[in-house]
């Protein structure tokens, strides 16, 4: 199953399937955009952490014995299409900055969360491959494209020709995990510290770019401007002035 844990300004989203090995069946890809929502309409919350509920491991991808007793069924198969797609735009579009913490084995559509995500740290046991080509099916264009603006195309294209597994420190040699630790703390701690508002605006921001946005607009001039008026404004340049640790409240209502 997959689980909402709220702690404090941190929402987690658990993968709690280790019989399993954290493989995603059409429940949990149905369940993930409703959690996601709840997690987003939670006030306090200000960064999203995808996680294994249990320790040395993360996802083995899609439920392949599910897959392979439905595989014959065309009304299963374009739900779960549509449901993988749904979960991992859910995912790619929350406005919440998003750490995928990866803790063991991260294959397939269990790749794809991690890719959907804003940042990766993986433990130095974590192994990442994405293995369709091993099993005469093909990976889903979104997340294709989300390992190529990753990774590039050669490397991308290693990986999805191939089927191999990576060990972390080639991942990170990569560009495929941003970190390597035990925890995600390093990540999460100075997230938090900043501005609400800056985060969510830069993570917006960044989209546009990859949604292939090449010049400023006139939203883009608003949203510079209108930083200059908000309360995380105030509060951060009298923390810089005062030399202290600033005490963000944002977002603005």
């Amino acid at each position: 199953m997959l689980r909402l844990v709220i702690d404090g300004p941190c929402a987690e989203l658990r993968i709690d399937r280790p019989e399993r090995r954290g493989a995603f069946d059409l429940a949990m890809w149905q369940a993930l955009p409703g959690l996601l929502a709840e997690a987003e309409a939670t006030p306090g919350v200000r960064l999203l952490l995808l996680r294994s509920a249990v320790a040395g491991m993360f996802s083995a991808g899609a439920d392949i014995a599910e897959l392979l007793a439905r595989s014959g069924d065309p009304a299963w198969r374009a739900d779960n299409q549509a449901a993988l797609f749904a979960a991992q735009h859910a995912l790619t579009r929350t406005p919440l900055p998003s750490i995928a913490f990866v803790d063991g084995d991260c294959i397939g559509g269990g790749c794809g969360l991690a890719l959907a995500c804003d940042l990766r740290v993986a433990t130095p046991r974590a192994r990442f491959g994405i293995t369709p080509a091993r099993l005469g099916l093909v990976y889903p264009f979104h997340d294709t494209k989300l390992l190529v603006d990753l990774v590039g195309p050669a490397r991308a294209k290693r990986l999805l020709f191939t089927g191999q597994l990576i060990d972390a420190a080639e991942a990170e040699r990569i560009g495929l995990v941003d970190l390597i630790a035990d925890t995600p703390d390093a990540l999460t701690a100075p997230i938090l510290a900043a501005s609400p508002h800056s985060v969510r605006e830069a993570k917006a921001m960044v989209r546009r770019v990859l949604d292939g946005q090449a010049d400023e607009d006139e939203a883009t001039r608003a949203i510079f401007a209108r930083a200059f008026t908000l309360p995380d404004f105030a509060e951060g340049t009298a923390a810089f002035t005062q030399k202290r640790a600033p005490r963000f409240t944002g977002p603005e209502t």
